[in-house]
């Protein structure tokens, strides 16, 4: 039996299949999950849905998921092939107790993992994820007698859910790229239902994502989907992620829109029918919302929070916000937009009723946001073991510079905020960010300025001297 505790992320589980975990290892990982939510549920025989995404082992690391989820009394109830918002949707949908969803999300193939929660809506935080840490590892297994049942054509509810209710007058030409991953039997057929006139690309499935990870922050996809908006003259361009909950956006001119900024046109678009709303954005995304002019006057407040679609998902439940938006391409939309988790598909839909109600070119509206420089989402590696203390150093760093009015790129630091990793502003609003993945041996840096492209591009200079003196990182997923 193997099973890495490294693989124990944040809020999900992640692992390279065979190299880090095996077949026995799910198993007791489903022990595992099986006896936390008897426990939180005090049910003898809960109710659990499990669904998996199209890579080639998915189906069979369910299969042993569960296996351990029903010696442990639960009740599994097997949707199928799946994104993570279909999961999500189906425990809504059936009242189910919990839910599991097998997914390495946008990982590299060979990765595999597991995103699982039992409160409606919510996937699991931190402190769930380290008490089902301690029960697995330490065999801390409850027996009992489950079953499985398998729900046949759950796809069919969960798209018909998402047509019904957003039907479009406009007739919008949409390019939907999906990297060969699970969300093309999906988003085209749904996309087509709400009124688009939808040209597919990369959307034949193939867990061996021949020609880019299906990740909305990969500028290889974003190129190509860029190339395809402007060969086909299309009004938009999405890119959905591996389990379809995230969502990248070119506009008609093949320009690629960082989601933080995606985020904050939809909320103004909000903004104007639900007043004084909350939103919840991470600390990757744009300082624009903070000095939004829309959301100001339709008195809405902005709170900025931890990076990672549970903290997220968390905050927007307990803030009772109207939506929350992470740069990476979660986004979140309460009632009456949806349950609250996010759904990269639902995503997209938003967006097109943005340009449905405002009856012009997606680069006509991106203008009339104030323009800024942003880098994107770069990640240089860092063992799991020692990136959280890489980003303590830097944290104490950086506060010390403010402390000292040490200046960067003749600016003074005016805010210095920690709520995960650390993230500093300077006088002219631009700002830098050093935090830990959550998921990945890695760590992430951003940066952007309101004033120049080079002001970003020497705030990134600045950060990546300051990790290279630690001798702790490796190379970069990406640079500027």
């Amino acid at each position: 039996m193997k099973i890495n505790p490294n693989g124990f992320r944040e809020y999900d589980a992640r692992w390279v299949f065979e190299k880090d975990i095996d077949l026995e290892g799910i198993t007791d990982l489903g022990r595992g999950l099986g006896t936390q939510v008897i426990k939180h549920t005090k049910k003898t025989n809960p109710r659990i849905v499990v669904g998996h995404d199209y890579r080639s082992y998915s189906e069979k690391i369910k299969k042993s998921l569960t296996k351990g989820l029903i010696s442990t009394g639960c009740n599994v109830e097997d949707i199928g092939l799946s994104l993570s918002p279909t999961v999500y949707f189906a425990q809504f949908n059936m009242n189910s107790d919990a839910i599991a969803m097998v997914t390495a999300s946008h990982n590299e193939n060979g990765w595999t993992g597991v995103k699982m929660g039992i409160k409606k809506g919510l996937t699991h935080a931190p402190e769930e994820m380290n008490e089902l840490k301690d029960i697995t590892l330490n065999k801390k297994f409850i027996e009992g007698k489950g079953n499985i049942k398998n729900i046949d054509n759950f796809k069919k509810i969960y798209s018909e859910s998402l047509i019904k209710k957003n039907k479009i007058k406009k007739k919008i030409k949409a390019v939907v790229a999906c990297g060969n991953g699970t969300a093309g039997i999906f988003a085209p057929e749904i996309l087509k239902g709400i009124g688009c006139d939808v040209i597919e690309l990369d959307c034949k499935l193939d867990w061996s994502f021949p020609k880019y990870n299906p990740n909305p922050e990969d500028l290889k996809m974003l190129h190509a989907i860029s190339k395809a908006v402007k060969d086909n003259n299309a009004d938009i361009g999405f890119g959905f992620d591996g389990d379809g909950d995230r969502c990248g956006v070119i506009d008609n001119k093949g320009n690629e829109i960082f989601s933080d900024k995606i985020g904050l046109l939809i909320a103004r678009n909000l903004a104007n029918e639900y007043k004084n709303s909350k939103f919840i954005v991470d600390v990757k995304s744009t300082g624009l919302y903070s000095k939004d002019k829309i959301l100001s006057d339709n008195q809405c407040e902005t709170i900025y929070w931890k990076t990672g679609h549970s903290h997220i998902k968390r905050k927007v439940n307990s803030e009772k916000a109207l939506a929350g938006f992470e740069k990476s391409g979660h986004f979140f939309f309460n009632e009456p937009l949806g349950y609250g988790y996010d759904d990269g598909i639902n995503s997209a839909i938003q967006v097109c009723h943005l340009l449905d109600k405002k009856n012009k070119m997606m680069s006509e509206i991106l203008n009339e946001l104030p323009k800024t420089y942003q880098t994107p989402t770069m990640s240089p590696f860092c063992k799991d073991e020692e990136k959280y203390q890489v980003v303590d150093d830097m944290v104490n760093k950086i506060q010390q510079l403010k402390k000292e009015n040490i200046k960067i790129d003749n600016l003074s630091i005016t805010e210095v905020l920690t709520v995960n990793g650390v993230r500093f502003s300077l006088e002219d609003g631009s700002w830098g960010l050093i935090r830990a993945s959550s998921n990945k041996p890695s760590l992430v840096v951003v940066t952007e300025s309101p004033t120049s492209e080079t002001r970003k591009k020497n705030i990134f200079y600045f950060i990546n001297d300051l990790l290279q003196k630690t001798k702790k990182i490796g190379e970069y997923d990406q640079k500027i």
